[in-house]
């Protein structure tokens, strides 16, 4: 089952951000399996961290929250809110997507 983790940082998160980095992407390489798609949301100048959005594949909800819980930028209390809900995959063209990571 499609999960999507949609979180907002707090104000003033990047100082947490920066801390928490090295171990919130080995933690995403170890659960590399189920990682459909992930990525930070960006202020309109494109640079600015506003949150991040991660894309599972997993069991049940309780595997989703598990995942989530145990998420280093999570654990280290850097979201102001974190909403997690089941999807259902519809319109799937990878082909559409960006070819670089800044979306161009």
């Amino acid at each position: 089952m499609l999960y999507i983790i949609y979180q907002i940082d707090k104000p003033d998160a990047a100082d947490l951000r920066a801390a928490h980095r090295e171990a919130h992407f080995k933690y995403l390489d170890e659960h590399e399996d189920i990682l459909v798609l992930g990525g930070a949301m960006l202020a309109e100048d494109g640079a600015t961290r506003t949150g991040s959005v991660l894309i599972i594949n997993v069991p049940d909800r309780d595997a989703a929250e598990q995942f989530s819980a145990n998420e280093p930028f999570r654990k280290a209390g850097l979201f102001e809110r974190v909403e997690i809900n089941r999807m259902r995959r519809g319109q799937w063209n990878p082909a559409a997507a960006p070819k670089t990571a800044e979306g161009s």
